[in-house]
């Protein structure tokens, strides 16, 4: 994998480049679409490249390691071949599902014991066998194994939390480093900064990914609950000491506001279930603020459903159809709905690009962000 810093917008620490992969190239800043057991949810492949403009997507370890196996993947040729998506793929290494699953799992030195959510089985997981595992799923950037601190904890916890995740990423630079991919291209290995919201555990974790010196850096362990200003906070001082000329990716972030901001703090890399979980629900992020489509008030409203941005789906339904089949409980409606959502994403970090580009982020960045944190 390769970065190229291309622009740095002068009035804050946005910026604009392009990481290239052996299933091609990625502009940032970017969203990648959340497809955790190798499916974006109600979205067809061929909309994900075609209509929504994905350039990379995410998928799980933890969910893709239970259902299909790895076996299966194996035999489909690695995630890529098996779900028919020729892109970039990112593999979020379990650790965020683990620690969701606090009441049936075991951590220790070794790793994690968990308990299958599907049949109650009992497995392991451990920096070395995780790189395995997201070796055979065969994603082109692959996540170190971390322990997702909740939020709020302790600062006596958080510290040995982080100080076990930074042992473990020393396993998994060291498992990675012994072992080659098995589909004939090159994979990527990315460590987690975590050290919850405290300002000196994120500076020392900070410290210690960048001195690893790997192709890129994550920033794990924020969006747990934490407020917003919070996470900026912890953000901006990450981003201050993580090297310039890697990519940056913060992960499950987050609503358009928060990607926004995040962007300005010098943020590369986007993820988060949002735009299509609250799409199954009725809820649209749109150019002009956010849509509860079940409201009655837009029950007659045919107009598009967002002519703002340049997105076929959009602009060609409207509020008042999808209304009627969201409220019918169809199933295209949710298929609607995600793919507007997920066009809304792109379209937003594609503009967030072309300002960053132009000089002019910073003044359309405010304004933006008044826009789509309001709700009509």
């Amino acid at each position: 994998m390769k970065f190229e810093l291309e622009k740095v917008d002068p009035q804050s620490k946005a910026r604009t480049g392009t990481v290239t992969t052996e299933h091609g190239k990625i502009e940032t800043p970017i969203f990648m679409p959340v497809g955790t057991a190798g499916s974006v949810k109600a979205v067809h492949q061929k909309e994900l490249s075609e209509d929504i403009k994905a350039q990379i997507i995410l998928g799980n370890t933890y969910h893709l390691y239970l259902r299909p196996g790895l076996g299966i993947l194996e035999k489909g040729g690695g995630l890529h071949g098996f779900m028919g998506w020729e892109k970039p793929i990112l593999t979020d290494s379990g650790g965020y599902q683990v620690f969701s699953l606090a009441g049936t799992r075991k951590i220790n030195e070794k790793g994690v014991t968990f308990k299958s959510h599907i049949d109650g089985s009992k497995h392991d997981f451990t920096p070395e066998n995780v790189m395995d595992i997201q070796r055979t799923i065969g994603a082109d950037i692959i996540m170190a194994f971390d322990e997702c601190t909740p939020y709020p904890c302790e600062m006596d916890y958080a510290k040995k939390s982080m100080e076990m995740t930074h042992r473990w990423l020393k396993r998994c630079i060291s498992h990675f480093d012994q072992t080659e991919g098995k589909y004939g291209y090159s994979q990527t290995l990315f460590p987690i900064v975590q050290g919850s919201v405290f300002p000196e555990l994120r500076k020392q974790s900070a410290e210690f990914i960048a001195s690893c010196d790997r192709e890129g850096n994550a920033i794990g362990g924020l969006s747990v609950g934490e407020p917003a200003e919070m996470m900026y906070e912890m953000t901006d001082m990450v981003t201050n000491i993580l090297p310039q000329d890697k990519p940056r990716y913060l992960m499950g972030v987050g609503t358009p506001a928060n990607i926004l901001e995040c962007i300005a703090l010098g943020i590369d890399m986007f993820d988060c279930v949002m735009p299509t979980r609250n799409a199954r629900n009725g809820m649209l992020f749109t150019s002009e603020g956010i849509i509860n489509i079940r409201n009655e008030k837009w029950k007659d409203d045919f107009s598009p459903l967002d002519s703002g941005i340049d997105a076929y789906v959009s602009n060609f339904y409207s509020k008042a159809y999808l209304r009627h089949l969201v409220i019918s409980k169809e199933m295209l409606g949710a298929q609607i709905a995600s793919i507007h959502n997920l066009s809304f994403y792109l379209w937003l970090v594609g503009q967030a690009r072309q300002h960053i580009q132009r000089g002019d982020f910073s003044v359309w960045k405010d304004s933006m962000v008044k826009k789509v944190s309001t709700r009509r």
